[in-house]
Order: C-alpha cells, then structure tokens, then sequence
C-alpha cells in the first residue's frame, strides 16, 4: 500500500467475525454488527510533544487490536475498505 497516515494514526483492516451463532444459526448478513477488531496495515510516526521530541507509537503493523464501535473512519484505499483511527481510539491490543 502506498499510503503512509501522518503523527499518531494507524490504518486498520476490520477482521470479519463469525458467520453462525455458537449453536449453529447462520447470521443473515444484514443482521451483523461491523466488528471491532482489526489487524493494523500501516502506522504513522508518531505525534510530538510540547517540546517537539517525538512520542513512540504503542502499537505497529501487524498488531491484532480491538477498537470502540465507532472509532475512525473508514475510506477506500486501492479498492479496499479500510478505517483511519488515532491511536487513542484503540482500546488494546490482542496476543
């Protein structure tokens, strides 16, 4: 991908959940919340301080997180649907 997010943003790919309930019923697709978990594509360098010295980013790319249901923004990048966060929108990351 060549889109880079700028100070404290990460671009997060949604990971889909599970297509049937714990007793088997299938989920009509209409019926479906959009999840709140996403592994992360890209992330930015990180935002500055009131000195201007760089703050290290707590996550990176490849990190599975989990995010509040209406964190970010979602955009299409290369025909892909994706979401636009702060790294303050996320609530964890999951090992």
């Amino acid at each position: 991908m060549a889109f880079t997010p700028l100070h404290d943003r990460v671009v997060v790919r949604r990971v889909e959940g599970e297509e049937k309930t714990a007793g088997g019923l299938i989920i009509p697709e209409s019926a479906k919340e959009k999840p709140a978990e996403g592994v992360i594509v890209s992330v930015g360098a990180g935002a500055r301080d009131e000195d201007g010295d760089r703050i290290a980013m707590d996550v990176k790319a490849g990190d599975r997180i989990m995010f509040g249901k209406w964190s970010g923004t979602e955009v299409t990048i290369d025909g892909e649907e994706l979401l636009i966060m702060k790294e303050s929108d996320i609530m964890g990351i999951i090992a």
